[in-house]
């Protein structure tokens, strides 16, 4: 029964996490809009910090708790995911046209931030120093975008208009929900592994990184449907590259994260699938529904392999 209890509690804490980054987007991004900041940078950082909210504060979390194998688990988890399965699924709903920039700077950048996180972590810890590296490459990452977007002349996220007392509000519930979320689906997902005997590793790989990955889910399949593509693997590829410089580069400042030796076979996939989403999209700059289709199978390879 308690088995039962927990399983409910983690999937509230999915749910609280997942409405608590809509709130958030929404009411920082109309606080920020009163005070006149550009559309453009909110679009940039509020908004895509903000769907990377839910592996943040699951990884943070975990860290703080002493349950590391959830943090990198968490990450290394959802970047894997994002790529074979939200990808590989939205590629078999139909073809997904890549940009060039996607193609020739966002995905190298993405393997890239796979192959630091390999070295920094090859040690066996994400140490204050590894942190402050790759956080200085994610300000590097995000100065590139603002700059890029203003050549391009690109507008922005269309941001909700709404009162500052509704701004403010929706904008604490966000963080409370995000907070307390996070700490029930650590909490919950621990003692599940321990439960049915499952490593937090495996966990932190499979159920929370499916989890937290559920906003760049519903995103991309969503837009694949309505036939932007460009959406769907746009979302994807800068998602895995904030989930790395991002949320691992905080997490590190916070708090030194051990990196067990099991995770360098997670490290190798995760870079792994951004190789061959590079090599599947570069010729024509699409992605097919055989790709999609091999995404998948490689997924479900790569859990049999885990699981053993």
């Amino acid at each position: 029964m308690e088995f039962v209890f927990q399983f409910l509690i983690l999937v509230i804490g999915f749910v609280m996490l997942v409405r608590g980054a809509d709130y958030f987007v929404d009411g920082a991004a109309s606080i920020a809009a009163k005070f006149k900041i550009p559309q453009l940078i909110i679009g940039l950082t509020v908004v895509a910090m903000g769907t990377s909210a839910p592996e943040a504060a699951v990884s943070i979390s975990a860290a703080f708790k002493g349950s590391a194998d959830i943090t990198v688990g968490n990450i290394l988890g959802s970047n894997i995911l994002n790529v074979l399965v939200i990808l590989g699924l939205s590629a078999v709903i139909c073809t997904l046209t890549v940009s060039k920039s996607v193609i020739y700077v966002n995905l190298p950048i993405m393997i890239g931030s796979s192959a630091l996180l390999l070295a920094l972590g090859y040690d066996g810890t994400i140490s204050h120093i590894d942190a402050i590296i790759i956080s200085a490459c994610f300000l590097g990452f995000l100065a590139y975008m603002i700059i890029s977007a203003i050549r391009s002349n690109q507008s922005g996220e269309d941001i909700k208009e709404m009162t500052v007392a509704r701004s403010v509000i929706l904008t604490i519930v966000g963080l409370v929900l995000i907070v307390l979320g996070s700490r029930l689906t650590v909490d919950s997902a621990s003692f599940i592994a321990k439960k049915i005997g499952l490593s937090e590793r495996f966990i932190g790989l499979t159920v929370v990184a499916l989890g937290t990955s559920l906003p760049e889910l519903f995103t991309s399949v969503t837009a694949a449907r309505k036939g932007n593509a460009d959406i769907a693997i746009g979302n994807i590829v800068g998602s895995n590259i904030f989930n790395i410089l991002f949320i691992v580069g905080i997490s590190g400042i916070i708090i030194p994260v051990p990196y067990d030796k099991e995770f360098m076979f997670d490290s190798l996939v995760s870079l792994g699938t951004s190789v061959l989403l590079l090599l599947l999209t570069f010729r024509k700059g699409e992605l097919k529904k055989w790709g999609g289709i091999l995404l998948l199978m490689l997924y479900v390879a790569y859990f049999a392999c885990i699981l053993r």
